[in-house]
């Protein structure tokens, strides 16, 4: 450093080096000094929230490892991904699998993957088709109290499962819930239906709200808030999804979806931002509290969970509710730890349930 007094002008030796201690770039910086002191105002800091990624989810798979583990008929499982998160599952106390599939491949996946399957019971079946037949079986014998899906596609594994004749329909259409912990928000947000209901009309969105609600109670929500989502908070005959919204408001009113707070339509940030509620006068007890979001179709349900598990870092897990029993229902790209929390969900519901109506 050098300082040259008669022209208030400083100058530095630079040097930026890297992490093998190579200099990458290398310099001189000259600097004017002030020729008087120079005070600022404190400027107040936005407030930091850190926290640990997964929390949420960690608080669920507590709550479950509590209870009996279910029994879980874990089909077609012949990746590493969905056969070690089953397993992983039952270390945690969530489930008891039953393994269904091909023998072999399930046998070389666990070998590769160096998981120890003598615990476990497995099943075997030709293929993946005859693996979701024999898991439907299997519920209706009343041998496992949920399932879930393994490495095979979602339309394979639902066939049979929504056949009329499957015997696990209720008085629900059954619809699929993502829970999401995205770890810059403070509470885990439900997304509904962004997989099974491609365009879901009025009776349908009924049951797939209800459901939703009966997932949250079963996992400690006391009355949780409903928001049905659209792109204006406005009812306008020209958007069909805020007709529908004001539809569903009336039935909560009258007592034909109960157990939650309904309100809609909302737009996304109104029903997640307080802010953005208060900026645009709506007048709510759900705008900026929701706790469940209701996409107008399965197009904007998937697009949101994705976004906020590819663009906010969010973890998910999926269950679909509705049938005689809990289904989990994740990707084939999901992590240990979406199908860990999952297994919880679907063990938390099946609790609820079975106490709830033994």
């Amino acid at each position: 450093m050098k300082k040259i007094e008669k022209h208030a002008r400083i100058t530095f030796d630079c040097k930026c080096v890297n992490q093998d201690g190579k200099i990458v770039i290398e310099g001189t910086a000259l600097v004017i000094a002030p020729g008087e002191k120079i005070k600022r105002p404190r400027v107040q800091l936005p407030e930091l929230i850190v926290e640990e990624h997964g929390a949420k989810f960690r608080h669920l798979i507590d709550l479950a490892e509590k209870l009996p583990p279910i029994p879980t008929a874990v089909v077609h499982p012949v990746d590493a991904n969905s056969l070690g998160g089953a397993v992983a599952a039952a270390e945690a106390n969530l489930i008891t699998p039953v393994f269904i599939g091909p023998e072999h491949k399930i046998r070389t996946v666990a070998e590769q993957a160096h998981i120890d399957l003598s615990p476990f019971r497995l099943v075997a079946t030709e293929h993946s088709s005859a693996a979701a037949e024999k898991a439907v079986a299997m519920v209706n014998d009343g041998e496992v109290r949920s399932l879930m899906k393994g490495s095979l596609h979602t339309d394979e594994f639902m066939h049979p499962i929504v056949r009329r004749d499957s015997g696990l329909h209720t008085e629900r259409r059954f619809s699929h819930v993502f829970l999401l912990d995205v770890p810059t928000f403070d509470r885990p947000l439900f997304v509904t239906d962004g997989a099974i209901n491609i365009i879901p009309d009025l009776n349908d969105k009924q049951d797939i709200v209800q459901n939703a609600i009966d997932m949250a109670l079963a996992l400690g929500f006391e009355e949780p808030k409903v928001a049905i989502l659209s792109a204006v908070e406005i009812v306008t005959p020209k958007i069909p999804s805020t007709l529908e919204a004001a539809a569903i408001c009336k039935m909560a009113n009258r007592g034909q979806i109960t157990g939650g707070i309904v309100d809609g339509p909302l737009a996304f940030d109104n029903a997640i931002s307080m802010d953005a509620a208060w900026a645009k006068g709506i007048k709510s007890p759900v705008a900026g509290l929701a706790d469940i979001l209701v996409v107008p179709d399965v197009e904007a349900g998937n697009i949101l969970a994705k976004q906020l598990e590819y663009l906010s870092d969010a973890d998910s897990a999926g269950v679909v509710i509705g049938a005689k029993v809990p289904i989990i229902l994740t990707s084939r790209a999901d992590s240990v730890q979406s199908r860990l929390a999952s297994s919880a969900v679907a063990a938390l519901v099946e609790h609820h349930k079975y106490h709830r109506n033994p």
